[in-house]
């Protein structure tokens, strides 16, 4: 697999990095209701560093984006499957797409409303791929070398759940996660991991950055416990 070369370094201090995780806390309790007010108070002159208003806030937890050309990405499924498999984008392709309109939910508030997501079911990868006995859960890797996710079996075969390749009516962009990143429409943004590089399956749920840095395991928007998980997970 080709390394990913990086583009020019995206700033996001310890500071600004400590804050928006103590600001998640809050975005769990009242979901939109602090938006308006975080931008208030923030103002249009710092808007850009942190993940407050009605539009996509990107940012990076290495400083960087990962660049993945078209023609040399690989998405790699291993684990607890009957045939390991490493799909290109063209493969993802030319698998049955899935396309929905949905809203993006940031966990500290902010929100962008009907984004159009195409791609690929999760679901319908597991089924090419075959899932043994034993598995649990599956662990998402990213080609930033830093961000991870989790999901239980149940919650990867969710309809909304895709390995997405469009987004906002085109491919996905760099600094959205492209080519190829995750969308788990029914929680939080942090879910949603970008530059997707690999997906393990495996016989429990591993919690990801965000969940070792305070953010919930199950991050069900609005608050909901989403449908009935035969794998419940106390962290």
């Amino acid at each position: 697999m080709t390394t990913p070369k990086f583009t020019k370094p995206v700033a996001v201090g310890r500071r600004v990095f400590l804050g928006v995780t103590g600001l998640a806390a809050l975005g769990v309790v009242f979901g939109a209701s602090i938006q308006n007010f975080l931008g208030d108070v923030v103002g249009s002159g710092l808007g850009g560093l942190f993940p407050f208003g009605d539009r996509f806030r990107i940012y990076s937890i290495t400083g960087t984006y990962p660049v993945i050309k078209d023609k040399d990405y690989r998405l790699e499924v291993s684990g607890l499957v009957r045939q390991p498999m490493t799909f290109t984008l063209d493969d993802l392709k030319a698998m049955p797409a899935t396309a929905f309109t949905k809203d993006f939910q940031c966990v500290t508030g902010w929100r962008v409303p009907d984004v159009h997501w195409e791609g690929v079911r999760l679901s319908d990868i597991l089924d090419v791929v075959g899932v043994r006995p034993g598995a649990v859960a599956l662990t998402f890797e990213s080609y930033d070398g830093e961000d991870s996710e989790s999901l239980t079996i149940h919650q990867a075969r969710l309809p909304e759940v895709i390995v997405a390749y469009k987004m906002l009516g085109a491919p996905v962009t760099t600094e959205h996660g492209g080519p190829v990143r995750l969308y788990v429409g029914p929680m939080f943004g942090y879910k949603s991991l970008k530059w997707l590089s690999a997906i393990r399956v495996v016989d429990q749920v591993q919690p990801g950055f965000w969940e070792l840095h305070g953010y919930p395991v199950n991050g069900w928007l609005n608050g909901s416990t989403g449908p009935k998980n035969p794998y419940p997970v106390q962290v």
